[in-house]
């Protein structure tokens, strides 16, 4: 997809999200092979200033657009992120197997509900509709998991 393209969804998506005009919003598309991730946000509350990061050299097989949605939903999220995280830092010691459980699971579930949102606004107001199955493709298979368990009898 053109960086044209991908700016106006951007734009479309900003909008629709109510993140502008409260935010100055800007989207830095980044071009690297090595980097894990389809796309990161950076956040600055003091000044309402969020930066999305799109990793075009992560796009095969996977929805712009569908990325996009799903980093400005960790923003519109991001006042809980800060909150949950504060009290699991006062509540929990650090190298604590109490604090390791209570960050992975708040981060578990974040993800899955950034994810799910994205989904349904994807599926409610997007121009391409298609979902990203890049994580699920690069699992192994069910059989692959449990194929050598035997019957129980």
């Amino acid at each position: 997809m053109e960086r044209q393209e991908l700016e106006r969804l951007f734009a479309f998506w900003c909008a629709k999200l109510r993140v502008t005009p409260g935010w100055d919003a800007k989207l830095k598309l980044v071009e690297d092979p090595g980097w894990r991730k389809t796309g990161d946000i950076k956040i600055d509350c003091d000044d309402k200033k969020a930066v999305v990061l799109l990793n075009t050299a992560r796009m095969e097989g996977r929805n712009p657009e569908e990325i996009l949605v799903h980093e400005l939903f960790h923003l519109k999220l991001y006042p809980l992120d800060q909150t949950t995280e504060s009290l699991i830092d006062s509540t929990f010691e650090e190298g604590t197997p109490a604090r390791a459980f209570a960050m992975t699971q708040f981060f578990t579930t974040l993800e899955q509900t950034v994810e799910e949102l994205a989904k349904c606004f994807l599926l409610e107001f997007g121009e391409d509709r298609t979902l990203s199955f890049g994580r699920c493709e690069a699992k192994p298979s069910f059989n692959e998991l449990f194929g050598g368990l035997k019957n129980l009898e």
